[in-house]
């Protein structure tokens, strides 16, 4: 027992107290690609600037370009951090599900509304933009859509060695399998609406997986 007046716990939280909670660079920096995301799908690529990027996140240009030394290096920024959240990928090692089952998860088809909605709002935009800025196109290249399907690419080849499909081109199945999935997120060009609601598309994203699954299925 602490004799009187020698308490560490009382001394700690004295001084403690009088020391505000300085939050680190990383959360900084993960709090500021959150923001930006929503800035760039709000105002576009050339809509979007570093101080109102700043502003959104309530920190000064200074702090934004201590952690990211231009637009272009927030927005690989915030490619990289999509990419997660378009596919679920690598897969634990240890995991042993069906071809399909295991797809259902990659592309994440259970996903929550709202996140759903966040994920397609930025895939419209790369795909809108990218045309336009050839260092989106870069960054595309290096972080984004080509390197999901790289990942995904390698899952195939990773999955035909188990012996669990069989598929002659892996890169090819990736691309197959991205433009049927991401191609049936969206609405046909010119249309405001591909499905009457999200559990319609939920069906045709799955039929589009079933099918490819029992097409490379091992024989």
């Amino acid at each position: 027992m602490d004799e009187p007046g020698n308490s560490p716990t009382i001394g700690h939280l004295a001084r403690s107290r009088g020391r505000p909670k300085v939050s680190s660079d990383e959360d900084k920096r993960t709090h500021i690609v959150e923001e930006a995301r929503k800035v760039f799908v709000e105002h576009g690529y050339a809509g979007t600037t570093t101080a109102l990027v700043a502003r959104r996140c309530n920190v000064s240009k200074q702090t934004l370009y201590k952690l990211f030394a231009s637009k272009e290096e927030l927005f690989a920024a915030i490619v990289v951090a999509h990419r997660r959240m378009m596919l679920a990928l690598p897969r634990p090692e240890e995991e042993d599900l069906p071809i399909a089952d295991a797809l259902h998860q990659i592309f994440m088809i259970d996903i929550e509304e709202a996140e759903d909605e966040e994920r397609t709002a930025f895939i419209h935009l790369v795909m809108r933009e990218s045309g336009q800025f050839p260092e989106l196109r870069d960054v595309l290249h290096e972080e984004g859509m080509i390197r999901s399907r790289q990942m995904l690419a390698q899952w195939l080849a990773e999955q035909e060695a188990r012996g669990k499909l069989k598929i002659p081109d892996h890169e090819s199945g990736a691309r197959m399998l991205m433009d049927m999935i991401f191609g049936g997120m969206g609405p046909p060009e010119g249309q405001a609406q591909a499905w009457p609601d999200r559990n319609a598309r939920k069906n045709h994203l799955e039929r589009c997986i079933s099918i490819f699954a029992r097409g490379v299925a091992a024989r």
